[in-house]
């Protein structure tokens, strides 16, 4: 293993050494894997810029061996006169991103075709800061057998869908040429990053096309604009799909398996998305590099991806408690035997005939977006959606949750019960925090969903008086 491996994995080691996945390896230089709030990742207002580099990672021949070597062969911009903490920074991200860009090994040979593969990963500084890459991996044009090579772009933003057709724009610059890409990318990297439901429209000149205008809009909606759930549905049936979040409400551990690095990325961060208005807080990694294949044997909660050909390393890992979820097969290779039972049946009822109500009628990614999304949200709605109610302020304004009282209000024995246990889960914690700290519910989608489901109960307490 190469020694930027060993000290990624000595990132998760340090972690899970202090105890919790709320701490931070401070003393760790490199960038780690993603392991914090995820929802939270498109809550952008708009107004910043798109993008944080351009960067081409091409495979170069070890001086030693037949194996090549993830290596950036381009990058856009070039920072110069950077302080030395900000170079250092630099360096570290820098090193790591080639490794995320080819996950799957140094074993590779010249090849005529090769599918597109676009997907994504997320890297977490010392500092907590976030940033996400956006790969698109392909053949170059020319004759003959060659290597693939990934276009990734750095971006602090959330939002797939729309870093997605940047990189159609790019792929479609670099059939022609490299010099083609730098005037796009100057004018996106100039142009402000539009508010949801806003659009921002690109000028470019391409040869012997002449100028093209590039539009690209935020949807109005933004808390599912960093996903797309059709993978997910693609590969799995409604009940399994209700299996895999009701093991993520209850943070154990989750590794999907899938050849493809498109549909390993897109189905990981679906997965993810089924906890808004919660966030996974521990080890979260979409595609897990070759290198870092022991993070499956981490005594704490995570949720990864893994590639098939890694499958035999998987299972002969020693793993305890885990939801191993093959997406090519559409099967659960290992499973604790409860995942049926954590949510309460009729929830649990409920969630699975809304994903059933006109499914094949749904056109747009955004329709089935918020067709699977809205089961799940209704779900926290109907069993922690009072959770403002129990929060006691004092006279600073500081809020204090109540935790016993809290359950006590949930009626139903079923309900209570999960609810009971979802209350020790970190993502209800970090939740928790959060609301104690705001005087008020924040303005957001969750909240409007409360707001809705409150007001067709009073509705149907009213009329039940008639």
């Amino acid at each position: 293993m190469d020694g930027l491996g060993r000290r990624l994995r000595a990132s998760l080691r340090l972690k899970r050494g202090h105890g919790g996945p709320s701490q931070s390896a401070r003393g760790e230089a490199v960038p780690e894997p993603e392991r914090t709030q995820e929802h939270s990742l498109s809550s952008f207002a708009g107004g910043q810029h798109f993008f944080e580099y351009l960067l081409v990672v091409s495979l170069k021949k070890k001086r030693s061996g037949d194996d090549y070597e993830p290596t950036i062969t381009y990058q856009f911009p070039k920072r110069e006169n950077l302080l030395r903490g900000q170079q250092e920074e630099e360096e570290r991200l820098l090193k790591a991103i080639p490794l995320f860009c080819f996950p799957d090994g140094n074993e590779w040979a010249p090849l005529t075709d090769y599918p597109r593969e676009t997907f994504s990963f997320v890297l977490t500084n010392v500092d907590g800061s976030r940033k996400i890459g956006y790969c698109r991996r392909l053949l170059p044009a020319g004759p003959g057998p060659r290597l693939p090579k990934v276009y990734c772009i750095i971006s602090c933003i959330g939002c797939f869908g729309l870093f997605s057709k940047i990189l159609d724009e790019v792929e479609k610059r670099h059939q022609i040429s490299m010099a083609v890409i730098y005037p796009f990318m100057q004018g996106l990297r100039e142009a402000a990053f539009p508010a949801p439901g806003k659009t921002v429209t690109l000028k470019s000149f391409i040869p012997d096309s002449g100028t093209e205008f590039i539009s690209l809009t935020r949807p109005l909606d933004s808390h599912l604009e960093h996903v797309d759930f059709s993978a997910l549905l693609h590969c799995l049936h409604f009940e399994q799909i209700i299996q895999i979040f009701a093991s993520a409400v209850l943070e154990r551990k989750i590794i999907f398996l899938a050849e493809g690095l498109s549909t390993l990325s897109q189905c990981i961060h679906a997965a993810a998305a089924l906890l808004y208005p919660f966030s996974w807080a521990h080890t979260y990694i979409p595609v897990v590099p070759e290198s870092l294949l022991a993070t499956v044997c981490c005594p704490t909660p995570f949720m990864v991806g893994v590639q098939m050909r890694f499958q035999q390393e998987v299972m002969d890992s020693p793993m305890e408690e885990v939801l191993l979820v093959n997406l090519c097969e559409g099967t659960f290779l290992l499973s604790v035997g409860d995942e049926k039972d954590i949510l309460p049946p009729k929830l649990q009822g409920d969630i699975l005939n809304s994903l059933g109500q006109g499914i094949n009628e749904l056109k747009t990614s955004e329709q089935i977006n918020e067709h699977v999304s809205g089961p799940f949200v209704q779900f926290f709605v109907k069993t922690v959606g009072h959770y403002a109610s129990y929060i006691k302020r004092e006279a600073s304004g500081q809020g204090h949750f109540q935790e016993r009282s809290f359950c006590k209000a949930v009626t139903s024995k079923t309900k209570r019960r999960f609810v009971k246990k979802f209350v020790k889960t970190q993502l209800f914690s970090l939740f928790i925090q959060e609301a104690e700290k705001s005087r008020n519910p924040p303005a957001g989608y969750f909240q409007k969903k409360i707001l809705e489901y409150e007001e067709q109960k009073k509705q149907k307490k009213s009329k039940e008086r008639l």
